[in-house]
């Protein structure tokens, strides 16, 4: 058996050195032609996503901003593919841990729109979306609902999590870019439990909220 293991591994390795073995040809094969080729298609993929980035800063995205009203929130909708959505209360400590978090994001997220929304200003959003447990994020793509983070129970269920932990969270939904790895919180010994983000079903943002939950709009 050991030796038969021991075969398996000395082909995969034969197979991963025939590879770079071949990569390694083609580069050194490689004309003034083909290097300018693709020196040309790296430079379009730089221009590119510099557009990309110029186009969503003017929408408003890489700052953490406030939507006064549920119409301008429709509106930020149809601009923006990916939207960070707090809702939130005057008063409450927790939103303004949220808060925080959420600033320092926005920077490093250009690719979604980061905002927040007073639940009592905005009643109707409020209620079509079933907010009830303040701080509570939407995490909206394509103008529908894909996830929410209800209080601080996917973070840890605690009041001191990371920034990070909030992007790890945060990325379960795709709504940003995540280079890590999206199956293991980056705080061990923290595991967030509660995470239904692969059972919930996408709504609208004109639709209203699946959900059992019968607290109140409290901290």
């Amino acid at each position: 058996m050991e030796g038969v293991i021991q075969q398996k591994v000395l082909q995969v390795a034969k197979q991963v050195e025939s590879q770079l073995d071949a990569e390694i040809e083609a580069l050194e094969n490689l004309d003034i032609d083909d290097i300018e080729r693709l020196r040309e298609k790296r430079l379009q993929e730089m221009k590119k996503a510099h557009q990309q980035k110029q186009e969503w800063i003017a929408a408003g995205h890489g700052e953490y901003t406030e939507i006064p009203d549920e119409k301008e929130f429709f509106d930020v909708s149809k601009k923006s593919k990916n939207i960070v959505c707090l809702f939130y209360k005057d008063g409450s400590p927790r939103c303004k841990i949220a808060d925080k978090h959420l600033h320092i994001l926005a920077k490093k997220h250009v690719e979604a729109r980061f905002c927040k929304l007073n639940v009592e200003r905005c009643p109707f959003l409020t209620e079509r979306l079933r907010i009830k447990i303040i701080p509570t994020i939407a995490l909206i793509s394509d103008s529908k609902t894909k996830d929410y983070i209800v209080g601080f129970t996917d973070l840890g269920n605690c009041d001191d999590f990371s920034t990070e932990m909030m992007e790890w969270r945060i990325a379960q939904s795709g709504a940003i870019s995540y280079t890590g790895d999206l199956l293991n919180p980056p705080e061990k010994g923290k595991k967030p439990s509660n995470l239904l983000f692969g059972n919930k079903k996408s709504k609208t943002i004109r639709g209203g909220r699946n959900s059992d939950d019968s607290d109140s709009d409290n901290e």
